[in-house]
């Protein structure tokens, strides 16, 4: 008599001659489905962290420094909590970061990334200083840089450049400086301070004949006008900005004196009365920078003075020539 063939379990059987035999259909298909759940899984956990660090750079402004250094300021639209920033480099120094309502943002920088917590502003305002832009041999200075978007440079005052690897899409001219508008990409400009000077060649002899002399004499002349008339006319134009500076004082109201303000602001704090008194003995404005070479304070921590004082009404702040001006206001009123 034959042995019954009896069901051990799904789709596995015992045959005759006593081996157990199992079905492989479900097998196969798991080995096809496991691949495929692997790598829905990487394509989710790569997306989330993607999605929570999204930014986008709208404005990038740079500014070199006579000392070698580059300033950077950009403007970054932000969806999340925090952002992950790269920076143009290594050695960074006062470095801050606004958010909205002008609000000082919490940042580390670990190499060359700034951690930053957004605090829920939807716009991030980051400036830093830089020295891994600039190069320097001999007498010439070298501005190295790949922008992964379109930017602005401000060249050093009394810098004339000497060497460019692209077309700038814009020059001008602004006071003692050049300020250029450049494409996304790698750029390389080679600048020195001053004039350039005249090679100097062997003295040698010359017989001069009248026709020579005569030539001589001729450019000296020609040179001798045309500096009259360019001095004539930069005298002209001092006098036309020192007029329509004179009409632009006599037309503001004068700034209240320091007496007055500390009457006002009675809950001022000391070292705030002192960037007063400064503002105050360098004819009612002053930069910035100045009030940091002044008070050898750090960008940060001057930055937090300067914006207690307009919370408080004594100053106001305003953009000039890429730079942050304070000015003391003259319609300051008694807190109630």
């Amino acid at each position: 008599m034959k042995p019954e063939i009896v069901p051990i379990h799904r789709k596995e059987y015992l045959r005759e001659d006593g081996m157990l035999f199992v079905r492989t259909d479900d097998i196969l298909e798991t080995m096809v489905k496991a691949p495929l759940i692997l790598a829905g899984l990487i394509v989710i956990a790569l997306t989330i962290p993607m999605q929570t660090s999204f930014s986008s750079t709208r404005t990038l402004d740079l500014i070199i420094q006579s000392d070698g250094s580059t300033h950077i300021s950009s403007h970054i639209d932000v969806d999340s909590s925090n952002l992950e920033l790269s920076l143009f480099g290594s050695s960074i120094n006062n470095f801050i970061a606004i958010g909205e309502n002008d609000s000082i943002l919490s940042g580390d920088i670990i190499d060359d990334k700034a951690i930053i917590d957004t605090l829920g502003s939807s716009s991030v305002t980051v400036d830093y200083d830089i020295h891994d832009l600039i190069s320097k041999e001999g007498r010439v200075w070298t501005f190295s840089f790949n922008s992964p978007l379109n930017y602005s440079l401000l060249m050093p005052e009394n810098s004339v450049i000497v060497g460019m690897s692209v077309l700038p899409n814009n020059m001008k001219q602004i006071d003692e400086q050049i300020k250029l508008e450049l494409f996304s990409g790698p750029a390389q400009i080679d600048y020195i301070f001053g004039i350039i000077p005249e090679p100097t060649t062997n003295q040698r002899e010359y017989t001069l004949d009248f026709m020579t002399m005569g030539l001589i004499f001729g450019l000296i002349v020609t040179a001798s006008i045309t500096a009259v008339i360019l001095i004539k006319k930069k005298q002209s134009k001092s006098l036309q900005v020192y007029v329509a500076e004179l009409s632009k004082k006599q037309s503001e109201p004068e700034s209240l004196d320091t007496h007055t303000i500390f009457n006002l602001r009675p809950e001022m704090r000391e070292d705030d009365k002192e960037i007063v008194k400064f503002i105050s003995e360098n004819g009612g404005q002053v930069f910035e920078s100045d009030l940091r070479k002044k008070f050898l304070q750090p960008r940060t921590t001057m930055w937090r003075a300067v914006k207690r004082l307009e919370r408080l009404g004594v100053v106001e702040i305003y953009k000039k020539d890429l730079q942050n001006k304070v000015k003391l206001r003259n319609d300051l009123e008694e807190e109630n």
